[in-house]
């Protein structure tokens, strides 16, 4: 006489044992993966309908169980559903359910020629790609956030940095697109991905394909994906639509948090330049003149959360062997977070970008003449002078006004400035402009007005 398979498990036949308890909580994944199960019941759904055409499921079941599945659905949207003993994953949750409510006669019939395996490869590509999609709008709103402010503040002046000193004078709008450009090519590099996540392991069985000749191309129509994958051993196993995820999310984290800690220095008193609005600051519990950039700080913080899944789940599959390992469970946690973490991200950023308050005097203030040694050196090369020779010169320029102690270059006389070079006119009063010295830099990319705004056009069209 056969003995009692263990417990009520899908794979239960094999085993008459009981589990180690902490086996059972070592290898469960409900806990995190019922996130999915929006997924994993369409997964459920479509497949039943391929099932179906094969005549392997009557016309009255699967009208059953797609009643059965919508129940599910509901249950779970509101939280009404109850887990029990026995539901290692959402799939397994699903299906003991789906016998309770229509019978495991007919529930028994929807795992036919199907493997957790293309299950689980297929639930997650629904659910990045529902989330990946979510993001590619916040993206792009964030993006268009930031070139809508760059518009409205063109004329603001300050000063650019290169090793945190000061450069050359640019404008704040160019600063703006700096993180606008990058934050586009995130968004490009987000519906590259897009197309890569968009293809169907449904119908690859275990590893070996399914028996009994099901549509796939079919299933993947049903789910929305642009084909099936065309091996059953790489369908089952790919996880590299995963690390690209994690891949993305951890290059726009750090684009994040060189926007957040350029804002943190503004926002100093040292600087001044910018203010945070109340709803992403906080207070010192000791301090009450104190208003911290909170929200800049955590942006800044969890950009190394979000490194972390990645490394880890590297870690996890740089040298399992083909096909599906059980290492691969390790994929939802690290990927659930970084996606919670990076769209919680976007949205916090957008916020802080949206209603920043800038100080235009503070910024135009903190411009100052020794910032246009490099316009000197021009002055002297449009004169027909080496570049080479120039650069020394403007050096030599610098260093008079420092040994003189005057307040810049500017205030050296005429005199002065033929002591150190004849080739100086009268004219070189005019290079001490910061306004000027900005619209001079008018080539592609430049800090000119007219060079930014095409920068934030083309940007924009980036986005359509």
């Amino acid at each position: 006489m056969a003995q009692k398979p263990t417990e009520n498990r899908l794979w239960g036949g094999r085993f008459t044992g009981k589990s180690d308890p902490l086996m059972d909580l070592y290898n469960a994944s409900l806990p995190y993966d019922k996130i999915m199960y929006e997924a994993d019941l369409t997964g459920t759904k479509v497949y039943t309908q391929g099932l179906n055409k094969l005549g392997l499921i009557n016309d009255e079941e699967l009208a059953e169980i797609h009643r059965g599945l919508e129940e599910i659905k509901k249950e779970w949207a509101s939280d009404s559903f109850v887990e029990k003993p026995g539901d290692e994953d959402i799939h397994t949750a699903n299906e003991r359910r789906l016998g309770e409510i229509i019978g495991k006669h007919i529930a028994g019939k929807v795992h036919t020629g199907r493997s957790r395996n293309d299950q689980v490869a297929t639930d997650m590509r629904i659910y990045v790609r529902e989330n990946l999609t979510k993001l590619l709008e916040l993206v792009a709103n964030f993006v268009t956030t930031i070139l809508k402010r760059a518009e409205q503040e063109i004329d603001v002046l300050m000063p650019g940095y290169t090793h945190l000193q000061r450069a050359q004078p640019i404008r704040w709008s160019h600063w703006l697109s700096m993180y606008a450009t990058y934050f586009t090519e995130d968004y490009k590099r987000l519906k590259q991905i897009l197309e890569r996540v968009n293809q169907s392991p449904l119908g690859s069985g275990a590893l070996a394909g399914h028996p009994y000749g099901i549509d796939r191309e079919f299933l993947a129509e049903g789910l929305g994906f642009e084909a099936p994958i065309g091996n059953s051993l790489a369908a089952v196993s790919d996880r590299d639509f995963v690390v690209e995820t994690l891949f993305w999310s951890t290059l726009f984290m750090n684009h994040i948090s060189r926007f957040s800690e350029d804002l943190i220095i503004y926002s100093t008193a040292e600087f001044g330049f910018v203010q945070l609005a109340d709803a992403y600051s906080t207070g010192s519990s000791l301090m009450p003149q104190k208003k911290n950039p909170d929200s800049l700080e955590l942006l800044r913080g969890k950009s190394g959360r979000v490194y972390g899944s990645l490394s880890g789940f590297l870690m996890s599959i740089k040298s399992i062997p083909s096909t599906y390992n059980k290492d691969m469970q390790e994929d939802k946690e690290p990927l659930f977070d970084a996606l919670t973490t990076v769209e919680h991200s976007v949205l916090i950023a957008t916020g802080v970008i949206s209603t920043l308050a800038i100080n235009k005097e503070k910024m135009e203030g903190a411009l100052t003449m020794d910032m246009l040694a490099t316009d000197l050196a021009d002055y002297l090369v449009r004169k027909g002078v080496p570049f080479r020779e120039t650069h020394h010169i403007s050096g030599e320029c610098v260093k008079t006004a420092e040994d003189l102690k005057v307040s810049g270059i500017d205030k050296l006389t005429l005199e002065q400035f033929q002591k150190i070079d004849a080739r100086f006119g009268e004219d070189v009063k005019d290079v001490f402009d910061f306004e000027v010295s900005v619209e001079r830099r008018d080539a592609t990319g430049g800090t000119a007005k007219s060079a930014v705004l095409k920068q934030l056009a083309n940007l924009a069209s980036k986005l359509q």
